[in-house]
């Protein structure tokens, strides 16, 4: 079994040819178009693009060893795939997405954070340089940070509890109805 890669160089190194031409077209696109605050890594066995503990200190919530992630490329089995957590994280950019898309002509395959191509033909490059541009790294810090805060403190509100029902002129849980007497076997009628 090979080793996975660690560097960029190596993660395309080992694709296939039309593969590599591929991501990195899409690789070109990105960096065109990155905040420079952003980095370009390895991350999570894809070509990533994350802000570094250096200037986001706290790292990933789901592993702080990690740096925060924006974006990643990725070779799968069936096909290639962009990560954009931007614009999953901004919902506004989301909608904006989409529509330029559109406007392309082109179909766009895409789960919450991930669009997924075939081809380089299958995507609209100006509008992923365009949905890197839009999202610098102090916006998206800004956005993650709100989120976890609205998370945390859902948390500790913990979940609305919905109050027991209550019996006509009981107090205490509802009474449960009596259940109905199964009927006897002829054995036991007798």
């Amino acid at each position: 079994m090979p080793a996975k890669p660690t560097t960029v160089a190596q993660y395309l190194d080992s694709l296939p040819p039309d593969r590599r031409a591929a991501l990195n077209a899409v690789r070109q696109v990105i960096q065109d178009n990155l905040d420079p605050t952003y980095v370009e890594c390895v991350q999570y066995g894809m070509i990533g693009y994350a802000v570094p503990h250096s200037v986001f200190p706290a790292g990933y919530h789901c592993d702080p060893k990690q740096p925060l992630p924006f974006a990643a490329l990725a070779s799968q089995k069936n096909h290639m795939s962009l990560h954009l957590m931007g614009v999953y994280l901004l919902g506004d950019e989301r909608e904006w997405l989409e529509k330029a898309w559109r406007k392309r002509g082109k179909k766009l395959d895409m789960g919450q954070a991930c669009v997924r191509f075939k081809s380089v033909d299958d995507l609209a490059l100006d509008v992923i340089g365009e949905a890197i541009r839009r999202v610098p790294a102090r916006k998206y810090i800004a956005r993650y940070e709100a989120n976890l805060a609205t998370m945390k403190s859902r948390k500790t509100k913990g979940p609305a509890r919905k109050a027991a029902p209550q019996a006509k002129g009981k107090a205490g849980p509802a009474a449960k109805p009596a259940a109905k007497p199964k009927p006897r076997s002829r054995s036991a009628r007798g």
